[in-house]
């Protein structure tokens, strides 16, 4: 009989380990000898800082994993491979992920994927029902793992990082407070550090989902401190620009539609980016979603801005640090097109 090929994604879950024991033996109740394809699914390419980073991690599951396929397989006929994917490209969303999936599928002659139900490929939330729908459409054959998942009492984040919550919710509250009111006027600072500080106390436990680091915080808020006046100074450029076209009598104008793969991760830096340039006259963010960005341009300039990516290295700059601000262009990479014009 041959043997059975079973393709296993892997991402640091606390299920991932009862999911390569339960592929590895359904795989040898169907079949005397079994193939194990571990794959990790990187969603950065190894030309980005965090892109290294990932495939480092990657490596070290994958070698993890094929220690407890040959544990759990024992003296059986179990031949396992390691791959990592998506090395040389971008990965988005779950259809990416997918597609990624069934291609390797038809080049390994895969007979069933295994899914860990907790699989998380590097994103901000987990995926895995989209997955599941894409894989549908594809027509991939895939086994949802049964493992036993631990009881989950709360999603927030308690214990050392109250300190990092009080933080952040005094000062994002407290910004929040002025920018409604009179940062000049005394009564403003004072009352809004008693509403800052009634806020942070109250409500940091059950505001953020995700734990907070106390030396990246106030790094970012500098580098935002430093990102404000360049988005003013491009939000000055597009209205000069703008104004310029609308003053002319033939109104030059070139309504265009382009799609933009950002390289920043979705969630509060995809947000940023997103409403950074719907504030630049001449571009508005019409959908933003698994990283990939529909703007609608209004002039050459706003269109050649957006390809040139000084908003994007910005908004990474502000997240990631200097060294992954030095990336190329989405002009460079080409990762931006136009996808229609003002007929649309």
């Amino acid at each position: 009989m041959a043997a059975e090929r079973v393709l296993v994604p892997l991402s640091e879950t606390v299920t991932v380990r009862q999911t390569v024991a339960y592929a590895v033996q359904s795989g040898l109740e169907v079949a005397d000898a079994l193939e194990c394809h571990l794959v990790v699914a990187l969603p950065y390419d190894e030309e980005m800082p965090e892109g290294r980073a990932q495939a480092e991690r990657a490596d070290e599951l994958l070698s993890r994993a094929e220690n407890w396929a040959e544990e759990d397989a024992g003296d059986a006929d179990v031949t396992v491979t390691r791959t990592a994917l998506g090395a040389d490209e971008y990965l988005f969303g779950p259809r990416d992920y997918a597609e990624t999936f069934a291609g390797y599928v038809d080049d390994h002659g895969i007979d069933r994927v295994v899914l860990d139900p907790e699989y998380q490929p590097g994103v901000t939330a987990q995926m895995l029902q989209p997955l599941e729908r894409e894989l549908d459409r594809l027509g991939v054959s895939y086994d949802e793992a049964p493992v036993e998942r631990p009881a989950r009492h709360e999603r927030l984040v308690t214990g050392g990082q109250r300190f990092d919550q009080l933080f952040a919710t005094f000062w994002i509250s407290f910004g929040f407070y002025l920018l409604l009111g009179d940062p000049f006027y005394w009564f403003d600072l004072v009352t809004g550090v008693a509403v800052a500080g009634i806020v942070s106390v109250t409500l940091a436990h059950v505001t953020f989902s995700f734990p907070l680091d106390r030396l990246h915080s106030p790094i970012r808020v500098v580098r935002f401190a430093c990102y404000v006046p360049y988005l003013l100074w491009e939000i000055v450029k597009a209205n000069l620009a703008v104004s310029a076209v609308i003053l002319r009598p033939s109104m030059p104008i070139e309504p265009t539609l382009t799609r933009v793969n950002a390289r920043v991760r979705s969630g509060l830096p995809l947000t940023a980016l997103a409403n950074s340039i719907t504030l630049t006259p001449g571009t508005l963010t019409v959908r933003a979603n698994d990283q990939q960005l529909l703007v609608h341009t209004l002039i050459p300039s706003a269109r050649e801005d957006l390809f040139d990516g000084g908003l994007e290295k910005a908004i990474r700059f502000v997240f990631y640090g200097r060294e992954s601000a030095a990336i190329p262009s989405p002009r460079e990479r080409d990762d931006a097109e136009i996808v229609g014009g003002d007929e649309l």
